[in-house]
């Protein structure tokens, strides 16, 4: 291929048409005619001698090849914008920077709030876009640009990602208050006599009891598994079934639905929420903004638990590896 026949500008309606999936869409999002970007893409076909995007219903879908140019490109122009924004400092008063993070529900529930109300205040410009977020596709999509930051209880990235701890999280289990198991402390044989509901989002049917009930000889039965947390207060009102999950989630849960709070009676490891971000990201002034506001307001809410409790809060990450 001819790099001459490339400019920085094909990239960048490369970039829009494969997010847009549409060369209108495309055109609109980068402020040009549709014209000029069916041109552009014309050009970026002979380059490639590949089609790179195939009309389909509705729009077009990228071909073989252009899926495999999709991190390449998609990474090139992030070190570009990078660069270019390394020389500009960053005004979160006066910044119109859309902020792509993805979470889990836990963590857009747990940190969401503050987040947004942070914003609001000090980056009133500026954009939060949430899209779900977990453990099977985090990774996937900050390779991919898809968004810049992921929150939740995550696996141990490869080194070219940097994560860091932000919260720590005990696990709570809710059922009816005329639960069977309602009065006095649970115990093994109790807690696995009933069905559970388990919340996964993924669909997975694997839950942080499953192991360590196994182990001890007494494997739960789940009695359902839906998607999402504003499922359980109806599901449990309505029948015998236990939902165990992070007490940042299920406390306040409880207290608005009226539903019973106990421990389980099996050790669990505490859940770590944590934050991962493409080491591309590093040094740039919008991101490392983001960062730091998203780690104060968790060292907020570990400060605000621990003083509820008497207790000091556990020792903090920097901003970095951890």
């Amino acid at each position: 291929m001819d790099l001459s026949r490339l400019d920085l500008n094909l990239l960048r309606v490369f970039e829009a048409v494969l997010a847009e999936g549409h060369v209108t869409r495309a055109a609109q999002r980068l402020g040009l005619t549709q014209p000029a970007v069916s041109g552009a893409l014309a050009r970026l076909r002979a380059a490639f001698a590949d089609p790179l995007f195939v009309r389909v219903p509705g729009g077009v879908e990228p071909s073989a090849l252009a899926r495999e140019l999709a991190g390449p490109v998609q990474a090139a122009l992030d070190g570009v914008r990078t660069a270019l924004a390394l020389r500009l400092p960053f005004d979160p008063a006066t910044a119109e920077t859309v902020f792509a993070i993805g979470m889990s529900e836990q963590a857009e529930a747990v940190l969401t709030p503050s987040l947004i109300a942070a914003t609001s205040r000090e980056a009133p410009r500026a954009l939060v876009a949430i899209r779900h977020t977990d453990r099977l596709d985090a990774l996937a999509r900050l390779d991919d640009g898809t968004i810049e930051l992921a929150l939740g209880v995550l696996p141990d990235p490869p080194p070219r990602f940097t994560r860091v701890m932000l919260l720590r999280d005990s696990f709570v289990a809710l059922m009816r208050p005329g639960h069977p198991l309602a009065r006095g402390a649970l115990t093994l044989e109790g807690f696995t006599a009933y069905p559970h509901l388990l919340v996964s989002p993924n669909g997975t049917r694997d839950g942080a009891l499953d192991q360590p009930l196994a182990a001890a000889g007494h494997p739960r039965r789940l009695g359902a598994v839906v998607a999402h947390y504003g499922a359980v207060p109806p599901i449990l009102m309505g029948s015998d079934l236990i939902c165990t999950f992070s007490g940042r989630l299920a406390r306040p849960m409880a207290a608005a639905h009226g539903l019973l709070a106990k421990a389980p009676p099996v050790m669990l490891r505490h859940a770590r929420l944590g934050m991962i971000w493409h080491r591309r990201h590093d040094r740039h002034p919008a991101h490392t903004w983001l960062r730091r506001r998203i780690q104060a307001l968790a060292r907020a809410l570990e400060e605000k638990d621990a003083a509820a409790a008497g207790a000091s809060p556990p020792a903090r990450h920097a901003d970095g590896a951890c």
